[in-house]
């Protein structure tokens, strides 16, 4: 099998030659790059992507890590990374961890064995202690604020942005509000939604909070607690719109009215919220994905805040 010091002979050039040509290099004459390219296709020659990396000095892989699939926020983060990847030419490389710590520094190991450029977080289980120490081994860029000037961040000012939603539902009459959220107490934007709650409406009861929804499914099993309490809740804060969807379903079903008899509002502003004309706050995912991209390749550690917006429709 032909190696690139065959090549070079064939070709009567430098092995530096081959090598640049083999790396799109643009210090390369057109005769030389021809006479390279002819001698490859004759040899049939692959080459070895790995050493190429390694005399490149980089991989044009970005690993992002992801706690699961299949969610909307993360998947919209996902899409504003892939948009990017694209346009740069890299390939990303998808990390699965299921909140799983020690998997979560697997991952990270990645960048010290030179597997990867970079890593993007969108979602964490190590305190940033344990994952600073790899951004000596490559930029590390996170989906949500910290203050560790070693790592990157393009961040959405959630707390601001649930304060303005709550008092949202306040201003229009609103005293007995409920929310669903995702993961209990050891989340951040959990603990970020109660304590923008507190901060509208005082502690709220145990009745007005369901946690783990994700899916329309879990909005639909949240609406069938929420809407037979005694106090039932006049207004609905969903960590979701597919979950904000499950709620509306179910009200539906019942005879009730949106949002006659429950107000609803979501989050992220998906396709099947504007299609039932839910009322969302839209955290701009995609684009908080694609400026995580940017400063990754980059290198950069920047704290760059993405802007959020209230969609105001029918349901409130």
């Amino acid at each position: 099998m032909a190696n690139i010091h065959d090549i070079a002979k064939k070709a009567g050039v430098s092995v530096t030659t081959v090598s640049r040509v083999l790396n799109n290099h643009k210090y390369v004459s057109e005769e030389k790059r021809i006479a390279v390219q002819n001698v490859i296709d004759e040899f049939n020659y692959t080459p070895n992507r790995n050493a190429i990396d390694l005399i490149r000095g980089e991989t044009r892989q970005i690993g992002v890590i992801i706690p699961y699939n299949n969610n909307q926020a993360f998947d919209q983060m996902l899409h504003g990374i892939l948009n990017k990847s694209i346009e740069h030419e890299y390939s990303v490389i998808v990390l699965p961890t299921t909140y799983d710590a020690k998997k979560e520094l697997e991952y990270l190991s990645m960048l010290q064995t030179k597997m990867l450029d970079a890593v993007i977080i969108t979602s964490r289980s190590n305190n940033w202690e344990a994952i600073t120490p790899f951004t000596k081994y490559g930029p590390i860029i996170s989906c949500e604020y910290t203050d560790f000037s070693e790592i990157g961040c393009s961040y959405i000012d959630r707390y601001t942005s649930y304060v303005e939603a709550f008092y949202l539902l306040k201003e229009r009459g609103h005293e007995r509000v409920a929310f669903t959220t995702a993961r209990e107490m050891e989340s951040k934007s959990t603990i970020q939604t109660f304590t923008a709650y507190e901060e509208v409406f005082g502690k709220p009861s145990g009745d007005y909070v369901i946690f783990n929804c994700y899916s329309m499914q879990d909005g639909y099993r949240a609406a069938q607690k929420l809407l037979h309490i005694k106090e039932k809740p006049t207004a609905i804060y969903a960590n979701g719109d597919e979950v904000a969807a499950g709620i509306y379903q179910y009200a539906i079903s019942i005879g009730m009215h949106i949002p006659r008899d429950v107000a609803l509002l979501g989050q992220e502003n998906q396709p099947i919220g504007e299609a039932l004309a839910i009322s969302t706050v839209d955290h701009q995912l995609i684009q908080a994905g694609e400026q995580a991209f940017e400063l990754a390749i980059k290198k950069s550690k920047d704290k760059i805040k993405i802007p959020y917006q209230i969609i105001h429709r029918s349901s409130i």
